[in-house]
């Protein structure tokens, strides 16, 4: 494209000739500086309208902010109602996974008052300075800020600590009952064999007179393995003038179980021993007509019923007493 200009009839005609790019890039920077500005004004001018309350222009701003600011608090609220179904989805599960934790207590043998324990201490009550959780959540809690989602995702992850709590105290409790299990002598010292003489008073095998007999009987071969009662320590092992190679397990709390009339002796004193290991062989050494195994359960250095502890429910099995059988 070409402009010609001319400023008279004598004057000499110019000549000006424009490219689209120029005309393109002529506009550009003829519109740009000119956009800056309008916006430049525009930003004052609502500035300036707003902070002034002019009676228009403010009301057009604090309409468009008002508008701006219920899609913002649209936007918050549909999170955080997304938010709170999963929070509350989980605080049901824990709560759930709380009362089974209360019924598998009750199981374990523990108390209620064994559980109050782990429960928080209320703030502000004596000695709180201990630290603690928060109560845990019985109720749905109402979500209406993030403060609120805050309080309720801290007393959710109290209620979790509590349950991990709850259930380590238990696992310890099942842990302790089941070492208590293991170290009551319910196992039979001689594998399929009926016990021969039971507890009770009896004639002697050798002076014929009624004499308590303190233990009961297995009437074996020579060489019949004899198993532990119960895990335990080999409290001895040794030759006794009446029981002959007498082994004696010592399982705690004031409780041993004797092995008496051995042929052989597989432990020594100190020997840590499990349950069913074999410790001896059948025999008839000491004061025996015959080889059996003398088996014995003493507490506190009592001797008791074993058949009630072979039983396991306090009963004696009913093969007890039922044949003569070599004797002590």
């Amino acid at each position: 494209m070409q402009i010609l200009i001319t400023a008279g009839p004598s004057s000499p005609t110019r000549v000006y000739q424009f490219t689209s790019l120029s005309l393109v890039l002529s506009a550009v920077a003829l519109i740009v500086p000119l956009m800056g500005l309008s916006v430049a004004l525009y930003h004052a001018v609502v500035l300036k309208a707003a902070q002034e309350q002019w009676p228009i222009i403010s009301d057009a701003v604090r309409f468009v902010e008002r508008h701006e600011q219920a899609q913002r608090d649209h936007f918050v609220r549909e999170n955080l109602d997304a938010m709170a179904m999963k929070v509350g989805d989980l605080q049901a599960r824990l709560m759930r996974l709380e009362a089974v934790g209360e019924r598998v207590a009750g199981m374990a043998g523990m108390k209620p008052e064994e559980l109050k324990k782990v429960e928080p201490t209320p703030p502000g009550a004596a000695g709180s300075g201990r630290g603690g959780a928060l109560p845990a959540l019985r109720e749905p809690t109402r979500i209406g800020s993030f403060d609120d989602m805050n309080q309720l995702m801290e007393r959710v992850q109290n209620l979790s600590d509590r349950n991990a709590d709850v259930f380590t105290l238990i696992e310890s409790r099942l842990f302790e009952k089941r070492l208590e299990a293991l170290m009551i002598p319910s196992s039979a010292p001689v594998a399929n064999v009926p016990v021969g003489s039971g507890f009770g008073f009896r004639s002697d095998p050798f002076t014929g007179r009624p004499t308590l007999h303190t233990g009961l009987d297995f009437p074996s071969d020579t060489g019949t393995a004899i198993l532990a009662a119960a895990g335990g320590v080999v409290a001895s092992a040794g030759l006794h003038p009446q029981y002959g190679q007498l082994v004696e397990l010592d399982h705690g709390n004031g409780l041993i179980t004797r092995y008496a009339h051995t042929s052989k002796m597989l432990v020594k004193q100190g020997d840590l021993i499990r349950r069913g290991q074999k410790i001896a062989e059948v025999g008839t050494t000491g004061r025996s007509t015959g080889p059996h195994l003398h088996f014995e359960v003493l507490v506190e250095g009592v001797q008791q019923d074993p058949a009630k502890f072979l039983a396991g429910k306090g009963q004696a099995p009913q093969n007890v007493a039922q044949a003569p059988t070599p004797a002590r």
